[in-house]
């Protein structure tokens, strides 16, 4: 039986970040140590517990049968001892220079940013805001680790782990520049399928939805522009005939600014809820509380 008192627990971090990362390079990086220090450690342990722990195979780092059964209690354990050492009251905004990452998409930049860099600058001068976009099957993993501090939007395939906090809800409706011909009519499904359109097929988002629903409901209209994400579309719209579907905030966001025209959509779209989330990690850490905090208090409908 080994003893915690022999048990270093700098290889437990290290063992906990390769099953996670399954790639030496990846932990010496986040460890900020060298990649033969990784090994060096790996050593050390697979002595420790008299196994392997992780094998090459034709897919690349794999754990073994020990390994996958250590990890769940060694982790927990960790995320334990971590909220029992972090000081819930050693955060000062006024003061502080951490940055933070927030994972969101375009729509979310446009949104939520000026709003909060216009309150950071006054309240908060040193706190730095880096956002980033995360794909579905990484965001988890790197919220568990810390590279993403919160995430916003339309995730509900982050599960068990994560917390989240209700924002608002989102709408659909239709955008056009004001002096489109189709502007001052009344909007109905007949005007829709006649219309021109800018389809954003922003993948990996729930915004989805929207194609999703009109193939549902078997409504076809002539597509002439295709776009993978939301920035561009004021642009494009304000300088001519396309007409796009997009979400209330966001055409909140850009229409006096780019003299658009919104029309409530003649299809009705389920609500989309707007969520905010955090790792459970990281529930009890004085900066983000903070931040969601926030969001909360500056966001929430």
């Amino acid at each position: 039986m080994k003893r915690l008192s022999e048990i270093d627990i700098n290889l437990l971090v290290l063992f906990d970040l390769l099953y996670q990362e399954l790639n030496t390079q990846r932990v010496a990086l986040l460890l900020g140590i060298t990649q033969p220090a990784v090994s060096h450690a790996l050593k050390r342990l697979r002595r420790m517990l008299d196994d392997e722990l992780f094998e090459r195979t034709s897919r690349g780092l794999m754990p073994t049968p020990l390994a996958t059964r250590l990890h769940p209690p060694v982790a927990q354990a960790l995320t334990q001892l971590q909220e029992a050492l972090d000081r819930p009251d050693d955060f000062d905004p006024a003061t502080s220079e951490r940055v933070f990452s927030l994972a969101m998409t375009d729509i979310g930049e446009i949104v939520f940013l000026p709003r909060l860099i216009e309150y950071l600058a006054r309240q908060a001068p040193g706190i730095r805001l880096s956002t980033v976009r995360s794909h579905n099957e990484d965001l988890k993993r790197e919220m568990e680790n810390g590279r993403i501090d919160l995430a916003l939007g339309l995730i509900p395939q982050l599960g068990a782990g994560v917390y989240q906090q209700g924002l608002f809800v989102q709408r659909y409706v239709c955008l056009m520049r004001k002096d489109h011909p189709l502007a001052g009519v009344d909007f109905d499904m007949d005007t829709f399928r006649a219309a021109t359109h800018a389809v954003v097929v922003a993948r990996g988002t729930g915004h989805g939805i929207v194609e999703e629903q009109l193939a549902r409901a078997g409504i076809a209209r002539p597509v002439r522009l295709e776009l993978p994400h939301f920035a561009a579309v004021p642009y494009i719209v304000s300088e001519s005939d396309l007409v796009v579907t997009v979400t209330d905030k966001f055409a909140e966001a850009i229409r006096k600014r780019f003299d658009l025209a919104v029309h409530e959509h003649p299809l009705p779209f389920p609500d989309i809820p707007i969520n905010l989330f955090w790792h459970r990690r990281f529930h009890q850490d004085a900066g983000n509380r903070w931040l969601r905090g926030l969001f909360f208090e500056m966001f929430s409908e």
